[in-house]
């Protein structure tokens, strides 16, 4: 007797499976990373890695509701969502609401919870972004029906992301929003000028803000300020490179005491290489490439085209942060302030992306039943 195997229900496991193993490694080594510089401020050592449990549990339950959650919801309701997010991320600007560190407006405290609404502002531009496709607003051709409302969204959601400020993000979503109007066939003219007219913008944006222009000097030649602004990178590529094959072992990273800094957040994959070596990079490589390899499968077996691009979005937002990140801590690209999805510290992030999973899974279950 065979056995029939679903297709759709077999991508989603391997997907599934993917997330919850990046998820794992994630919690190890948040407690690997942060121990001894949790221990220096708080006096406890799992402190960081209580809070992302905590985080976890929230997750797991929204994964839930936004399986369960009927999807005619999610697309009567996007644009309501994306506005929402709009509004709550601008409240970072309002004195006693917003907390600022490490010089941005991106975190939210109310009565002792800090959260960062511009993680659900991604989560709900995506879904808005697959409202979008699907209503076929961009048949006509014309610029004023199918293009201008798209560089609104965009434009709207960039503008407030610069404000906070946070540069990675904005061209992270464009890239997603333009590789999404790419599949979907869209006016190639118009792609391509937007594509030309955000290469001046970008120029503008790294020459306004010295910062950003530091970054990209350092980025050339570290070693031209190794103990000033090469500090970090110069850091990262040591903890990269003491990593040889092996690795130093769990919670030997000699960098993670306080020499690299950031080192359970944006640079946790280079504490991670020291004490995994080629093989712990390697097992973490091959995870996201499975989790977008079952991703692009299972968008690609969705008749339902909201369901088709609102994964693509997923699936493309959540790899191309995580190449960037990967290319940032090896030294292949200007720091960018972007955490490694699944892995990185950080609990509002977590959910977004547990956000996005149960959506997915969604739109997987209901393609089974169609």
């Amino acid at each position: 007797m065979s056995i029939v195997t679903n297709p759709i229900k077999s991508d989603l496991r391997k997907f599934l499976l993917s997330a919850l193993a990046l998820t794992f490694i994630g919690l190890v080594f948040i407690y690997s990373s942060s121990s001894i510089f949790a221990m220096e401020k708080f006096g406890s050592a799992s402190y960081f890695l209580k809070k992302q449990f905590f985080y976890l549990i929230l997750s797991i339950g929204c994964f839930f509701v936004f399986t369960a959650t009927p999807i005619k919801f999610w697309k009567k309701n996007a644009p309501l969502f994306f506005f929402g997010a709009i509004c709550l991320t601008l409240l970072t600007f309002v004195p006693f609401l917003g907390l600022k560190c490490h010089g941005s407006n991106r975190w939210l405290r109310i009565g002792g919870f800090g959260f960062q609404p511009s993680e659900l502002l991604k989560l709900f531009l995506l879904i808005y972004l697959g409202f979008f496709l699907e209503k076929k607003q961009l048949v006509s051709g014309s610029f004023i029906n199918s293009y201008l409302p798209f560089l609104s969204i965009l434009g709207v959601t960039s503008l407030v992301l610069l404000k906070q400020p946070d540069f990675g993000s904005v061209i992270t979503l464009f890239s997603t929003a333009i590789i999404l109007l790419f599949i979907a066939e869209f006016n190639l003219f118009y792609l391509g000028m937007t594509v030309l007219a955000m290469i001046p913008a970008v120029v503008y944006l790294v020459l306004a803000k010295s910062y950003r222009l530091n970054r990209i000097l350092i980025f050339l030649n570290p070693w031209s300020d190794p103990q000033g602004k090469g500090f970090q990178i110069i850091q990262s590529l040591i903890a990269v490179g003491s990593g040889s094959f092996w690795g130093l072992g769990l919670s030997n990273s000699k960098q993670k005491f306080f020499y690299l800094p950031m080192q359970h957040t944006d640079f946790i994959f280079s504490i991670l290489a020291e004490e995994t070596g080629f093989i712990g990079c390697a097992l973490v490589i091959l995870l996201y490439f499975g989790l977008c390899y079952w991703g692009f499968k299972l968008a690609l077996k969705f008749q339902d085209p909201f369901a088709f691009f609102t994964t693509l979005g997923f699936v493309i937002f959540i790899s191309l942060q995580a190449v960037i990140n990967l290319m940032v801590t090896t030294g292949l690209l200007p720091t960018k302030g972007l955490g490694l999805p699944f892995i990185s510290y950080g609990g509002t992030a977590l959910l977004s992306l547990f956000c996005m999973l149960g959506l997915i899974s969604n739109f997987a279950r209901n393609a089974e039943q169609a």
